[in-house]
């Protein structure tokens, strides 16, 4: 009865120990980094605001304060770049590719003719624009990669991977990640504008999750001074590292769901 109880006890144990190993390698393979992208840099100023603001500094302060936020709540970051350097926009993407990212946000600043425009606005992949302003916003973001002489049109690069990220089940799943971003967003001082579709090229090839953030605009006289203030720049950081966790949740949520309608 010993030894049957013995063996019993010895089968459990080692039951329990394989579970326990498959589960801390379940583990391990989710504790890749939340990949944070500040837009532009070096001698790519993005956007140029009211009182000479350049769209690169805001975003890379905010993407500090952002991944600060993240490894206060013992999360994984990766910074793009952590200075003022340049960075193609291809390169941004195999960062986050090499790094296996659980999620990509792409942190930039807007900017637009009318100077009474405000607000943040979240986008997610497309290779359709939702309007004319976001077609103007992607072009604008997307600039850089055609003086490069690499590209003469955002559809032609997007079209060519966007097979590749449909096939990886992302986009639902980025489509969430923007939601959450901008549901954020909205509870912050200025307007929220919503969420949209748009064929960024940063966001092309990323085999996780990705987002990208419009903070505010540059070329409106109020929005831009308080996107400088260090308070409303931790409150930027704040909301969206706290999206970024609702965002890990739901996309949990949604693998496991597909798991058990297989």
């Amino acid at each position: 009865m010993r030894r049957a109880l013995a063996a019993v006890a010895l089968t459990a144990l080692s039951t329990l120990l394989g579970v326990g190993h498959a589960r801390a390698e379940e583990t391990a393979a989710a504790l890749g980094p939340i990949v944070v992208d500040p837009g532009h840099g070096g001698n790519d100023f993005g956007a140029k605001g009211v009182g000479d603001v350049l769209e690169k500094d805001l975003t890379l302060a905010v993407a500090r304060k952002l991944a600060a936020e993240l490894r206060a709540r013992n999360l994984p970051v990766l910074l793009t770049r952590d200075s003022d350097i340049f960075i193609p926009l291809p390169e941004r993407t195999a960062i986050a590719n090499r790094a296996h990212g659980r999620l990509f946000v792409s942190i930039h600043a807007n900017s637009a003719p009318e100077p009474e425009v405000f607000g943040a606005e979240t986008y997610f992949l497309s290779l359709d624009a939702s309007d004319a302003e976001a077609k103007r916003v992607a072009l604008t973001e997307n600039d850089v990669y055609g003086q490069a002489g690499t590209a003469s049109d955002s559809r032609d690069v997007v079209g060519s991977v966007l097979g590749d990220l449909i096939r990886t089940e992302h986009l639902r799943e980025s489509s969430g990640l923007a939601a959450s971003i901008q549901h954020a967003l909205a509870k912050l001082p200025g307007e929220s504008r919503g969420v949209k579709q748009a064929p960024f090229v940063v966001l092309t090839g990323v085999n996780m999750p990705a987002a990208l953030v419009e903070i505010g605009f540059v070329t409106n006289a109020g929005e831009v001074k308080r996107l400088g203030q260090r308070d409303a720049q931790k409150a930027l950081a704040k909301a969206i590292a706290a999206a970024l966790v609702d965002a890990m949740g739901q996309n949990r949520a949604l693998q496991v769901s597909g798991e058990e309608s297989r």
